[in-house]
């Protein structure tokens, strides 16, 4: 069975960076498709961004376009998430989550019903 384990999260202040990590072991393949999400308590869990490896797709949530970079190193089974420029509405619990379908678009990557495998969350907390 597939588990990942995201890490990377901390404190930063507005304006600094962070890397998140999702690492995937057990029953995987060479390819990764891999979401993002983020959640604040007493809110919904929000999409961040997407990446499908074996067909380069990749996705980004509104409120991170242009400051969010995600990115994968297969030979690790691995996905990073690069974020820049931090706000700190960007405070939440980040998770990863495995797309069981690998066929996800730009009109479906950000509902999580697709997702059947998550990580335990890694906390941001970014200060203004």
């Amino acid at each position: 069975d597939v588990q990942l384990q995201a890490s990377g999260g901390g404190l930063v202040q507005a304006g600094g960076s962070l890397r998140l990590s999702c690492a995937a072991s057990g029953s995987t393949s060479d390819d990764l498709a891999i979401g993002w999400f983020r959640q604040v308590p007493g809110k919904e869990r929000e999409e961040v961004s997407y990446i499908s490896t074996s067909d380069r797709k990749i996705y980004y949530g509104d409120s991170v376009k242009g400051r969010f970079t995600i990115s994968s190193d297969n030979a690790k089974n691995t996905v990073y998430l690069q974020m820049n420029n931090l706000k700190p509405e960007d405070t939440a619990v980040y998770y990863c989550a495995r797309d069981q379908t690998r066929l996800l678009d730009g009109s479906n990557w950000w509902r999580t019903i697709w997702y059947d495998r998550w990580g335990q969350g890694t906390q941001v907390t970014v200060s203004s």
